[in-house]
């Protein structure tokens, strides 16, 4: 009874669907069924009658290819579940030179206006995908479109009868009951076998991608550095000059002034010590010596002992990852226990580390107030860069009112 339940449903998400392909699909036929009414119009004894229908499919084709391939692939993902990536080129940021110059990606131009406009063009011709999607949508129409037609093809037949009686509308009505359920399913594999990106151009934006982390790192190493820079500038190397100085002074002191010498003295140490103290949180912020000592779990949970937070730490990691992994997540961890003392106003922090099928998994959640978002220059963008060298990812979730949720996942083959 379930399955004979079930089946008028069927048949009417399944017609539903298929009149949903026929629509997308059908779009580019359509456009060539005009350029061939347009010819016929002209007349064929006209010399030029050719030049309008053949402007109206290439103009045609090339404006409607990118949204039916767009709205094919809403289908199957909305349907199947199915994601097949557009590949499409990213356009690259129009930054204003020393010159005064607008550079695009591909040349200057006095104006940003012009560079876009360039940019534009050059991305339209020169992207593979949208040649792809040209011959997808000159493929689709004679597969899964025109077996998505067939059901409300049989269903106008048994509705107007066309002249062949009632054999024929009863013909129509079997048609499209028993087809509905099954013509729209073609669209994905078919979306699957001539939409997806080539090897080839996967290849390209996977060069691109890591070209791109790689010029990321490159930045975010240069700003470390200039950061321990100026932390060992006004910061221990300050304090030693001042140490430098005062035991010179202390030695004109000792013979005339002992009492002043003394006090120079105790100063002196104190500047020492600072400085010592200094340079050991210099070093921490590089590589904390715990991290190195006892591994990511421990680090971790020393940070877990030093937040203001009530913080809970579950873990489940049976091998030490690999070390710039450790960094990496570690850094992660500490900057999202930064963030929920700051800005979340959180109380109570847990944070689990485990292993699965992906890799290192590490989640942390708060009770803060919510509402905390990726910004470019942000904390969590910086995060964000240092996870993709790894190809790892930040999944965050921070409805207002909280609570917030991270996910950070980092592919370590060396558990």
């Amino acid at each position: 009874m379930r399955v004979l339940g079930s089946w008028p449903a069927r048949v009417g998400v399944g017609f539903v669907r298929a009149c949903a392909v026929a629509a997308v699909t059908l779009p580019v036929p359509g456009v060539w069924a005009g350029a061939v009414a347009l010819g016929v119009w002209w007349g064929p004894g006209n010399p030029w009658s050719w030049v309008a229908p053949v402007l109206l499919v290439a103009v045609g084709s090339l404006l409607t290819a990118r949204p039916v391939c767009r709205a094919v692939r809403f289908l199957a993902a909305r349907w199947t579940g199915t994601g097949i990536a557009s590949g499409y080129r990213e356009a690259p940021p129009v930054t204003r030179m020393a010159t005064g110059y607008w550079w695009n990606g591909f040349d200057y131009h006095r104006t940003r206006r012009d560079a876009l406009l360039d940019q534009r063009w050059r991305l339209r011709w020169k992207d593979p995908a949208n040649w792809r999607d040209l011959r997808f949508t000159a493929i689709v129409p004679f597969t899964a479109g025109l077996l998505a037609c067939v059901p409300p093809a049989g269903a106008v037949l048994a509705a107007a009868g066309l002249g062949t009686g009632i054999a024929g509308r009863v013909a129509g009505l079997v048609v499209a009951v028993a087809s509905a359920p099954y013509a729209w399913r073609p669209l994905t594999p078919v979306a699957v076998r001539f939409l997806r990106p080539s090897a080839r151009m996967a290849l390209a934006d996977r060069v691109d991608q890591l070209t791109g982390r790689r010029a990321d790192a490159t930045v975010a190493q240069a700003a470390e550095i200039r950061r321990i820079e100026r932390d060992l500038h006004d910061g221990a190397q300050a304090r030693l000059v001042a140490l430098g100085l005062s035991l010179a002074t202390v030695e004109k002191l000792m013979e005339t002034d002992p009492d002043r010498a003394r006090a120079l003295m105790r100063e002196a140490r104190a500047g020492a010590t600072a400085s010592l103290a200094e340079l050991r949180d210099l070093v921490r912020g590089i590589n904390p010596p715990v991290l190195n000592d006892r591994g990511l779990v421990d680090a971790v949970r020393a940070l877990a002992l030093d937040s203001p937070l009530e913080t809970e730490v579950s873990a489940a990691v049976p091998e030490r990852p690999a070390a710039p992994v450790e960094s990496a997540v570690y850094f992660g961890v500490a900057e999202l226990l930064t963030n929920a003392v700051k800005h979340a106003r959180a109380t109570r922090l847990r944070i689990s580390l485990v292993r699965d099928a992906t890799g290192l998994v590490v989640e942390a959640e708060d009770d803060g107030r919510g509402g905390a978002v990726v910004r470019d220059g942000g904390g969590l963008a910086g995060l964000r860069g240092r996870l993709a060298v790894f190809d790892g990812t930040l999944d965050l979730t921070s409805p207002p009112g909280g609570p917030t949720r991270a996910r950070i996942m980092v592919p370590c083959e060396s558990l």
